[in-house]
């Protein structure tokens, strides 16, 4: 889908991509949701940088940077979005953290997650970390247009 395109659901909708866990494969993500989504997307901007974010977190925080792999699936329609980075897991979950100095380049994915996602979480099991997101256009009831709403969902 491209930006011209914004605004049809079709079964393009959904998108999967399974990556190195290298940093390179961060930029692809984010030309990936880009591509999907299309500039003219009113969430493109907010999802492709917490995309970043959490692929970031997948290739620096588990065993993806270690010579595995993660994924990124992308499901969306006009007015939602969810995005989910699987990776290969960690020994601890993922939790946010506070840098410790304003000057510090890191330690702000997650907090930047809580900021400007709808809704977020993670889930673990059988040794993966699977962090999504939910981005909605129509912030006084997002629930109407969740997974739920007669879109499937990328797994």
């Amino acid at each position: 889908m491209t930006s011209s395109g914004y605004g049809r659901t079709d079964s393009d909708s959904d998108r999967v991509l399974h990556l190195a866990g290298d940093p390179d494969a961060v930029a692809r993500a984010r030309r990936l949701v880009s591509s999907a989504l299309g500039n003219g997307h009113p969430l493109h901007d907010d999802c492709v940088l917490l995309t970043s974010e959490i692929a970031t977190n997948a290739v620096v925080h588990s065993d993806s940077g270690d010579g595995g792999t993660f994924t990124l699936s992308v499901s969306y329609s006009a007015d939602w979005v969810r995005i989910a980075v699987q990776d290969a897991g960690s020994l601890d979950p993922p939790f946010g953290w506070r840098p410790s100095s304003p000057l510090d380049t890191g330690g702000r994915g997650l907090l930047l997650l809580e900021a400007l996602a709808h809704r977020w979480g993670f889930i673990r099991e059988t040794g993966t970390n699977n962090v999504w997101f939910e981005m909605h256009i129509d912030l006084l009831n997002p629930a109407a247009h969740g997974p739920q709403a007669n879109l499937r969902v990328a797994r």
